[in-house]
């Protein structure tokens, strides 16, 4: 089972996207969404950059299946929790988390190594 499958409970959809569509997803009052507040298919997901980043350690068959970590976010930071095997996996998984559109930092604070 994936990160995506795991942590959000369902499949991810058909249309799904780890890079922001920009200009599709509004708020209600009309303006722009912020990039870590859209989700998968362009639309406002307060989950958006956790469900984003979750597809794209989905998308890397180094990272697919790494059961133990878990991924959130608060505003911009993405957040991993939990433990991986190696601190070369910690830093990949760093490394797409920076790379996923709406991404201002990772928090690892709470990753157990080894």
């Amino acid at each position: 089972m994936g990160f995506f499958k795991r942590i959000f409970g369902k499949d991810k959809p058909a249309n799904a996207s780890t890079s922001v569509r920009r200009g599709i997803a509004k708020a209600t009052d009309g303006k722009d969404v912020p990039d870590y507040k859209v989700g998968l298919d362009g639309d406002f997901d307060e989950s958006g950059l956790a469900k984003r980043v979750a597809l794209a350690f989905d998308e890397d068959n180094q990272l697919d299946d790494i059961d133990t970590l878990w991924v959130a976010q608060t505003s911009a930071t993405v957040v991993l929790k939990g433990k991986v095997p190696s601190q070369a996996i910690l830093d990949k998984m760093v490394k797409v988390a920076k790379g996923t559109d709406g991404t201002d930092s990772v928090d690892t604070s709470q990753v157990e190594v080894g």
